[in-house]
């Protein structure tokens, strides 16, 4: 499978709106730039960067159908906002649209949106660059992005917090795989701090 910047522009544009497009392109190179400070392999990096959010324009009761027909995807996500559903849809769109997936690249996709527990490199990049890049204009991003210049778990976990934060204010319930990466992320702070 041909991974090249070109040939997953042209399968995934025509799932998205022009707008969300432009975001894919500015998360998957705000990816490579985490990557560049942090590791990880480019193939992979471009790979979920450009694929992240395949599933986002999907019609709910399609999402609602594919979750409910995985034995993988867990069906507690229908008890939660269908904003957080495309991410791991997106995995198993994919894997019958595009063809099989690398794990770091599955996971990552699926996570993009929630976090979870024992994220990897490419979890967190993915993660990270999707809530920082250069469009995103909300309260707290900008002490984020200073904090990626120096810490992928401390910005994943400053984003995790602003993140549940807001939808705590809002008083909107908060997905667990959400308050997992933010206690995992916290206590490896506290052990590393002190």
């Amino acid at each position: 499978m041909n991974t090249n910047r070109e040939v997953l522009k042209e399968f995934v544009r025509p799932h998205l709106t022009e707008e969300r497009f432009r975001h894919t392109i500015r998360v998957t190179d705000t990816a490579h730039q985490l990557s560049g400070r942090f590791g990880g392999d480019s193939d992979k990096i471009e790979e979920a960067g450009m694929l992240h959010d395949y599933a986002k324009f999907r019609p709910k009761e399609e999402m609602a159908r594919w979750i409910s027909g995985s034995v993988e995807l867990p069906k507690d996500l229908l008890d939660y906002s269908p904003v957080l559903w495309h991410g791991p849809v997106a995995v198993k769109m994919l894997e019958k649209e595009w063809g099989p997936l690398q794990p770091e690249v599955r996971t990552a996709i699926a996570s993009h949106t929630t976090g979870k527990a024992h994220m990897s490199l490419y979890d967190k990049i993915i993660f990270l660059a999707d809530y920082i890049e250069p469009a995103r204009a909300f309260p707290g991003v900008e002490e984020v992005r200073e904090i990626a210049e120096e810490s992928l778990d401390r910005a994943c976990l400053a984003a995790l917090t602003n993140t549940i934060g807001f939808l705590m204010k809002k008083k909107q319930t908060v997905y667990p795989d959400t308050f997992h990466a933010y206690n995992e992320l916290q206590r490896k702070q506290e052990e590393h701090y002190g």
